[in-house]
């Protein structure tokens, strides 16, 4: 169970995952060997699932991302979900209720690159539509939040 000094350690990492131990106790006031152990312990427990750097894809030249709303033959939304989860260009793959099987963000160097990507979800016989979106601006993406006090 998650307590209110996870909850501090995760938020002062959620400002700089690159903190070390010594730094987040500095900046939360607990003892750096329970930081460290808590840190250690929200690894193993899943809660921090890695620590990686945040990449600003469109300074990198791709400059076009879409969004893909699927509808797809039962059978084949097991297959369809694995196939673009292993795309390098998807960042994000959902499951969702709705008028669709599944939601997918790609993201593309040009429009060449992201229509190949739409011809080939097009012959992908699981998938019955394929409806496209092209994002114009950019306004909040892959941001997390910090966590609240439950009250525990």
């Amino acid at each position: 169970m998650v307590d209110d000094i996870d909850r501090q350690v995760v938020n002062a990492l959620l400002r700089d995952g690159r903190a070390s131990a010594r730094d987040v106790a500095a900046e939360t006031g607990v003892a750096a060997t329970t930081v460290s152990r808590r840190m250690d312990q929200l690894v193993d427990s899943g809660v921090i699932e890695e620590y990686t750097a945040r990449v600003d894809y469109e300074a990198l030249g791709y400059d076009v991302t879409a969004v893909f709303q699927l509808s797809v033959d039962g059978s084949g939304l097991k297959t369809v979900t694995e196939r673009l989860r292993d795309l390098d260009n998807m960042v994000a793959v959902y499951e969702v209720t709705g008028s669709h099987d599944i939601v997918a963000v790609g993201k593309f160097r040009d429009t060449g690159e992201m229509n190949a990507h739409i011809k080939e979800l097009l012959t992908d016989p699981d998938i019955r539509t394929a409806s496209t979106s092209v994002v114009l601006n950019t306004v909040r993406e892959h941001e997390q939040f910090p966590v609240d006090d439950t009250g525990e």
